[in-house]
This record gives structure tokens, sequence and C-alpha cells, in this order.
């Protein structure tokens, strides 16, 4: 292909003809006319079309050639999503990896809205339990302090029922603004401010809970939090309910990855599987963490099998953990198996690292 797409043109690269017969028709549904190419096209083509679907092989293909990054791409698969599929999109700079047929109203929404990611550098992470007491909060708060190391990290607190994320953290006694302290004029914030209000240690800023008052998060207010992170290049990890509400929702619909976070029990997979099922209909990008110990002996793999999204890290069983909860906050040593985790999570929404 040497001539660029005619503009609003779909430029689908897949040499399977089963993908791209899929992208074809969902392409067609969504009245956008499509241009089909077996393998990679020029460069220029690459640039000039308004959307890229690129098939996995084709997107490893694209990655080791180091071609241009994309505003508007997607990678489609015909087989279940893994942590390869992710290594190439992360590699070209998107978090859109679709699953045909299974996905084909997430590529649908894709071709029709506009992204969301066109706001600005940063990305956000939606993490939520599979079950009660998974630890999706102690691990949230680990992936936005591992964040923070290499750049500039803000954790949303979304659970107005929880006992608030500065105490995880350890920063209840230092002064900022809460949620029902934070007004927002006009639905809009900028990081920078929210930076210099909220408590926080070095580059991670804490939007949490208060635990004297009834704590109301509005849509409009967390959707202006999450978008003012996102367009100032920030990590913005939002700790998420598991039940549906404006919250939720708000959170998995901004998200470019959520993280479902899931004891090692027959019983706390089950329920995960639950869980995967619902937030799955909102994100199509959903993975899995495992919290051990596994007192029955499932293993990560196991429970991944279980809830059916692929699986991002494995949490060791952290030594002092309630003791470092209970007294001072969250500390990650470089031993430590949260950080681990929480850096192979990152590594995936990185251009610069993928997890082993």
């Amino acid at each position: 292909m040497t001539q660029p797409p005619q503009r609003g043109t779909v430029l689908v690269v897949a040499s399977d003809p089963a993908v791209s017969d899929h992208v074809r028709r969902v392409a067609a549904a969504a009245g956008r006319t499509s241009v089909h190419v077996p393998g990679l096209p020029d460069r220029s083509a690459w640039q000039s079309a308004d959307i890229v679907v690129v098939a996995r092989a084709e997107a490893d293909l694209a990655a080791a050639q180091q071609f241009p990054i994309h505003p508007r791409l997607a990678v489609v698969t015909d087989r279940p999503a893994d942590v390869r599929s992710w290594q190439a999109a992360a590699l070209l700079r998107t978090t859109r990896v679709l699953e045909l047929p299974a996905a084909e109203t997430d590529l649908m929404q894709f071709l029709t809205l506009r992204s969301h990611d066109s706001g600005g550098d940063g990305v956000v992470i939606a993490v939520t339990g599979g079950c009660g007491g998974a630890g999706a909060s102690v691990f949230a708060t680990a992936l936005a302090l591992v964040a923070s190391r290499s750049g500039r990290a803000l954790l949303v607190d979304g659970d107005v029922g929880g006992g608030g994320l500065d105490l995880v953290a350890g920063l209840d006694t230092s002064p900022g603004l809460r949620w029902p302290d934070l007004v927002i004029d006009g639905g809009n914030v900028t990081a920078d401010a929210l930076h210099h209000a909220l408590p926080g240690i070095d580059d991670l800023a804490v939007l949490s809970t208060r635990r004297d008052v009834v704590n109301v998060i509005t849509e409009n207010a967390l959707r202006a939090v999450v978008a003012a992170g996102r367009s100032a290049g920030d990590v913005v990890v939002c700790d998420t309910p598991r039940i549906d509400g404006v919250v939720q929702r708000g959170a998995l619909d901004a998200a470019d990855l959520v993280v479902l976070v899931a004891p090692a029990t027959v019983r706390s997979a089950a329920a995960a599987r639950v869980v995967a099922d619902s937030v799955g209909s909102v994100c199509a990008n959903v993975g899995l963490v495992v919290r051990g110990p596994a007192p029955g002996g499932l293993t990560a793999a196991d429970v991944a099998e279980i809830v059916q999204v692929p699986l991002l890290a494995s949490v060791r069983p952290e030594r002092r953990l309630a003791a470092m909860l209970d007294g001072r906050g969250l500390s990650l040593g470089r031993r430590s198996s949260l950080a681990a985790a929480a850096s192979a999570v990152l590594a995936i929404l990185s251009d610069t690292g993928v997890p082993s």
C-alpha cells in the first residue's frame, strides 16, 4: 500500500482473512470505510489513517520495525488475549487489545467514539477486588507508590465506605484536601492544583475519603480528577468498588487497564469470575493479579484459568504487611513481592519494558 487512505478510513492490517473479515463487518456496521492490507503498509499510510486496527502478528512486526506511534490504534486477535498480546500493544503505545469475535461490541465503540486517550499522555488503571478482602486497596496503593518512583502518580480513592487510602499510604496525619473538601468549579481541575492541594509523598498525590463525615463522590468530580491526571501525563490509579455505581462506571470507562485482585482460593476465584464478566462489559482490557498464600495449593495460573482473564502477576505473602498497615503505612522494599507485581503491571502500559 503506497497511497494514504482517505480521511475517515479505518486501516486494517491483518494477514489472517478471518480476522480481517471480522473487522470489515464491524467497520461497515459502524459506518466506516475500511482499507485492508495483508502486511505492513508504508509509514505514511500508517500515520495518515484516522484509525489503525492491526492483528497481533502484524503488531509484533510493527513494533520490531519501530513503526510510529498512532493515537488511535487497536490490536485484535482471534485467540484469548494474553500477556504477549499486550506486550505488542504496549510497544505501539496502545492499551486496546480486543479478542474477536467476542469483543466486536468493544471494537464497534472504538470505531465510533472519540478515543479518551487523545487528551494526554497519562494512563489510568482501575483496581478492583474479585471478592471482599482481596487486597485491592493495598495493591492500588502499591501501584501508585511504584509509579511515583519514575514520574508523577495520582491515587484516587473510590471506596466511599472504606477507611481511606490515606491510612494505607501512611498519610492520615498529613495536611491536604480529601474528597468532601474538594470543590471542582465547572467540572475542571488541573493536575498541578491537585498535587499541591492533596496529601502526598514526593511525586505521589492521594485523593482519599474522610472518616469523620459522609463521603459523596459525583461522576463529574471523578471524571474531572481522572482527566486532569491523564492530561498531565500522570499515572492515575483508581481504587474501584466492585458494586456497580457512578464511581465504578466512571473509573472503568476511563481506564486503560482494569486490574482484578483475587486471593488464591477456589471461592475467591469463582467470585472474581463474576466480577470479571461485569467489568469486562465496560473495559475490554482486564487482567488478574493473584495474591497468596494458597492454602489449598492453587497456583496463580489455576486461578487465572477459573477467572478466565490474563494473568498479570502473582503476589507472595508480604512479611509484616499487617504491621505496616497498622503503623506508618505501606512501605515497599527492594525485595517486596507487592512492588515486583506492581512493576510487572506498570510495564504492560510502558513503552520501555514488558513483564517477563
